[in-house]
Formats: C-alpha cells, structure tokens, sequence
C-alpha cells in the first residue's frame, strides 16, 4: 500500500477541492492515461485495487506509471468517543483529485486493452473517468 515514508506534520487539515487541475494534467509517460472528471479523496487502497486490475488485465504487459500519490492523512476517533481530546489518530492516506487530473498512464499494450483495463480501474476508483489517448501532434 502506498503512503509516505516521512511527514513533516502528522495530521493535516481536510482543505478545499476547488478548479481544475493545471499540475499532473497532461500524459507524460505513456501512450493511454485515465483522467479524473470530478474531484475527491482517493485512498491507498483504491489505487492499489485499481491497480491490480490493470495488472491482471494486461496480463503484467506494457507498461504503468500512477501519477497520483497518497500524501494526506486523514484521521479517525475511536468508536464511542466523546466531543473533545484532540484530534484523532492517523486512520489512513488519501491522494486528492482535482477535475483534469492524470491518474494512471499505460504504454505497450494495444489500444483496445488498455482502454478495458482502464475501464476495470474506473471501477474501483470513487470519482467519474474518461479514458485518453495521447496526441500524436505533441
């Protein structure tokens, strides 16, 4: 599962999700990516699900790049906690998403592959997708 090594603060504030993503929009890498239509948190999990998907559908072949990394902690009280005494410990990391965003590149598989496994992923992912095919032109 994907998390940082080391943070500099150990429980971060919720934030805004708001505009379109202007970093990490373009494909750097590989030939077919998946794009973000909407904005939200997705978690290790998530991406290490939507991962195995591509994987096992391309039967380990080509090649996959994530652009997105989980470096937000989100926190969680226990069960039964009263109001009050501090934040929560660390429950898990989320990557957040904004609109426009590249969330996996695959390159040396054949279109009609990559854009079902893309679809498999989609699935596993909690925010709107469309799948995208680099420009030749670029």
């Amino acid at each position: 599962m994907l998390q940082p090594k080391r943070v500099k603060y150990r429980r971060a504030f919720r934030g805004s999700m708001g505009g379109v993503a202007t970093r990490g929009s373009k494909i750097e890498f590989g030939d077919y990516a998946l794009k973000s239509k909407e904005s939200g948190w997705v978690t290790a999990r998530q991406i290490e699900a939507a991962r195995r998907s591509i994987t096992h559908y391309t039967k380990r072949g080509g090649r996959l790049w994530i652009r997105i990394f989980p470096d937000k902690p989100i926190t969680k009280k226990p069960p039964e906690a009263g109001m009050g005494s501090g934040k929560g410990a660390v429950d898990h990391y989320v990557a957040v998403v904004k609109p426009g965003s590249t969330i996996f590149e695959i390159s040396g598989v054949e279109q009609n592959i990559a854009r079902e496994a893309m679809r498999l992923a989609g699935r596993k992912l909690p925010l709107g997708v469309r799948f995208v095919i680099k420009d030749d032109l670029l």
